[in-house]
């Protein structure tokens, strides 16, 4: 059988010997599964074809490459893996991942683990990094950042690497379109790591980060672009900052909004979570969605659709995001910028236009907001 030149994958091998991906893995890593006489056949056909298993130290000696891949996560473990649209985006890396016999070494660029991590990386062989959320003010000299490495960054944006995103000004824009058409009198907008700091706060203008660094500026732009085109002006304080997408902040950051004394009749959330907590504070209060409170929010997480009232959000494909990512790192998708596309899903919390959905001047005192 000729041996192959080109780096080998556990499918690869698979068709090559006639058998299912799970008999080659057994054969390396659980023989208990097999019979001696098949396991000694397949690991010296996968020799004679230069395929030598999943073990990342013999991988490395023979070709150069570990088969693990560094996923940077922006904020700390415990949290990412807790957060539905990082768990999905996870999800769907492993899809691929574990079909070309890859393994995903979890790491967090937040500060509180910042050292531990980077002396991790450095001590870890991995293939390249694909770099999830990615926050400028994060380890500028980071083992991500380094030239001549197999990057790819995904929902955010490093110059020089390949990035997958989404369509955040885009969406946001039309979500507020539908939202704007109810012609509420007052506006709040609850944003997510606007600015560099974990206090739930207001912001002030000259505080946010760069578009080009920052999903949440691009969907901050993206109602700004939707506000200018109804005439309304924003003015920075009726924006919170919300540090982290977690409902305490959320809830928080929604019962400021609507304590003030011109209380919003809309509420532009930056995440299904913010919005849920917005409601749940509004409800809280006695007000009611959407007859007093237009609520919408962002990603389309399940939670957002068994919600009740279900909210109104912008659907972004989470699992085929990692997906894709995996896809170009491993190069089986051509090395290009991806944004992908998102939709406007319309559902109790700010429904459809029609005359009683209409808010009136009388409904409320008119706000600067």
């Amino acid at each position: 059988m000729k041996k192959h030149t080109k780096k080998l994958t556990l499918k690869d091998v698979a068709q090559l010997l006639s058998v299912s991906t799970a008999t080659i893995s057994n054969a390396f890593n659980r023989p208990d599964q097999l019979s001696v006489t098949l396991r000694e056949n397949i690991l010296e056909a996968c020799e004679r074809v230069g395929y030598f298993g999943p073990n990342a130290a013999a991988r490395s000696l023979r070709t150069g490459r570990t088969g693990i891949v560094g996923i940077v996560l922006s904020d700390d473990l415990s949290y990412s893996l807790t957060d539905p649209v990082a768990n999905q985006f996870l999800k769907g890396m492993a899809d691929i991942f574990q079909d070309y016999d890859y393994n995903m070494l979890l790491l967090s660029a937040s500060d509180k683990g910042q050292q531990d991590a980077q002396s991790r990386m450095q001590s870890s062989m991995v293939d390249g990094f694909v770099v999830y959320g990615h926050k400028p003010q994060q380890c500028s000299n980071a083992p991500w950042l380094m030239p001549n490495r197999n990057i790819i960054t995904v929902d955010s944006f490093i110059p020089g690497t390949t990035s997958v995103n989404v369509e955040n000004h885009k969406g946001a824009y039309e979500i507020a379109c539908h939202a704007l058409a109810h012609q509420p009198q007052s506006i709040a907008i609850l944003g997510l790591s606007l600015l560099d700091t974990d206090r739930v706060c207001r912001i002030r203008e000259g505080e946010l980060f760069d578009a080009s660094a920052s999903i949440s500026i691009q969907r901050l732009h993206g109602y700004f672009q939707a506000l200018e085109e109804y005439d309304r002006h924003l003015p920075p304080e009726c924006i919170w900052n919300i540090p982290e997408n977690t409902h305490e902040m959320a809830y928080q950051a929604a019962r400021e909004a609507l304590t003030m004394a011109d209380r919003p009749q809309l509420l532009l959330c930056m995440s299904d979570r913010i919005a849920i907590a917005a409601v749940q504070a509004a409800l809280k209060m006695g007000l009611r969605v959407p007859e007093d409170l237009l609520v919408v929010g962002f990603d389309g997480i399940a939670e957002s659709e068994n919600f009740h009232p279900s909210i109104t959000t912008v659907h972004q494909q989470m699992v085929e995001k990692g997906r894709i990512a995996a896809q170009v790192f491993l190069g089986l998708h051509e090395a290009k910028d991806v944004v992908l596309e998102t939709e406007l899903i319309i559902r109790q919390s700010c429904p459809a236009v029609t005359s009683q959905s209409v808010f009136t001047k009388s409904d409320l005192p008119v706000s600067s907001c």
